[in-house]
């Protein structure tokens, strides 16, 4: 049987148990295409069906989120907590806090989360989690009561050696620190059973960086193996959270130009590009003011900003796509090429569609799938979870070079799986490395 009949087949019958789930479904495509073949080849994996094993989470479950806000109104939301595989150690991965949230979105983002964990080379199983409670706009007081309100039923599925949720989408250091409170004050004991703490109570430097910086850290490696560097480069940024923020922080420092931030009301564009200055504003304005990105213009009015656009028709050297999933099609994919955009790297979790994958692989560019590139995010957690368990706490050069020395490890896998011909695909590198990691241990493990 040709690889892809086998492909196709294994699909149908994915599509048939998962039926209304396209994110979900997007994410094992991306997989079972490059992965499938290779198992074919491998007689120690081929006819175990762990492919299949892999993509059914172990665990999934779903509750009732029921809190009262402001006015006094009774509000309901769902909660969710995806425990899809812990072959390689205890469940890890975010929480996310976002109307968009359903399962198929958790399921993708869970099933990700397998192969971008066992790339890290640290012993964490992949999860996700999170409910379509919609943080922006709330007070502190709803956010607490919602928050805590969610634990009161999570914290009986969790635990530092069972599952370590961490932060995402809507979850930043304050919903973390309600969350860890009430599972405190639930189990009367303090464990690292979040990662993202604040520095006082449990967390990590550079942990709030990790996910921006880890990205920046491996584009440069894949530049090197062009000859090139960040240094005055164009860079065109998508969202300015967490990841964009810091992303944004790591290229400035690295010499290179960020032109370009967004969020989902559109996109600024400065041309002078950022430096510390300008990256202190855009924190203030995100973080502490919560207020849209386009109040960049009132502090540099020589700025612009572009309404319900997405900053890819900007020209550019390299694309940092770090808002959200499937934000970069493939007539954007088509408009990026067309200006002389030479690399791509994921900041997000899939924010390129199946078709602007294609094309940049298909155009031999330097493209780097999110489950390697933005991997520095949980690495850090798992430094975090170390530190917690060693109950000290490492410097911020320590865990840095430790961030480092892990994006470096993860290129190399990706390399080691991915060249041929000298050109490196990151994609198929990425998801074979991932998945053998994972393999292995669940062949060691037997039918589980």
């Amino acid at each position: 049987m040709n690889t892809q009949k086998l492909v196709n087949n294994f699909l149908q019958l994915v599509v048939k148990r998962n039926q209304n789930e396209p994110e979900f479904m997007q994410a094992v495509t991306e997989v079972a295409e490059t992965v499938i073949p290779y198992i074919a080849k491998q007689d120690i994996y081929y006819g175990q069906n762990i492919l299949l094993r892999m993509v059914e989470p172990e665990r999934v479950i779903s509750f009732r989120v029921a809190w009262i806000d402001d006015n006094e109104e009774i509000q309901v939301n769902r909660g969710y907590r995806i425990e899809m595989n812990s072959a390689i150690g205890p469940y890890k991965g975010g929480l996310r806090f976002h109307p968009d949230v359903n399962l198929s979105v958790l399921k993708f983002l869970a099933f990700e989360q397998i192969f971008k964990n066992g790339l890290t080379t640290l012993p964490m199983g992949g999860g996700k989690g999170g409910s379509d409670f919609d943080p922006k706009g709330r007070s502190d007081t709803e956010v607490m009561r919602f928050c805590q309100s969610f634990m009161t039923e999570l914290f009986r599925h969790i635990g530092p050696n069972r599952d370590i949720p961490a932060g995402d989408i809507g979850v930043g250091s304050r919903e973390i620190g309600y969350l860890f409170g009430q599972y405190k004050r639930l189990k009367n004991e303090f464990t690292g059973v979040l990662t993202g703490k604040g520095i006082s109570w449990g967390g990590s430097l550079i942990r709030p960086e990790a996910t921006g910086y880890g990205t920046v850290y491996f584009v440069e490696k894949m530049l090197e193996t062009k000859g090139e560097g960040i240094k005055d480069k164009k860079v065109v940024i998508s969202g300015s959270g967490n990841v964009a923020q810091y992303a944004a922080e790591k290229v400035v420092q690295l010499g290179g130009k960020v032109i370009t931030l967004s969020d989902s009301s559109g996109y600024i564009y400065d041309e002078e590009g950022l430096n510390e200055e300008k990256l202190q504003r855009i924190f203030e304005i995100k973080n502490t003011q919560r207020e849209r990105i386009s109040k960049y213009l009132e502090y540099y009015p020589k700025a612009s900003f572009h309404a319900g656009k997405t900053p890819w028709e900007v020209p550019c050297d390299i694309a940092l796509p770090c808002a959200t999933q499937n934000e970069l099609n493939g007539k954007d994919a088509k408009m990026l090429l067309d200006n002389g955009c030479i690399c791509v790297g994921e900041g997000a979790n899939m924010p390129s569609t199946p078709d602007a994958v294609h094309l940049f692989l298909d155009k031999q560019i330097l493209f780097a799938p999110g489950k390697a590139s933005n991997a520095g995010g949980v690495a850090v957690s798992g430094l975090e979870m170390a530190q917690n368990s060693l109950r000290y706490n490492w410097t911020r050069e320590e865990v840095d070079e430790r961030l480092k020395s892990i994006m470096v490890d993860i290129h190399k896998s990706c390399q080691k799986y991915g060249t041929e011909n000298s050109f490196t695909n990151y994609v198929k590198g990425a998801n074979i490395a991932g998945f053998v990691k994972v393999a292995d241990a669940m062949l060691a493990q037997g039918v589980v």
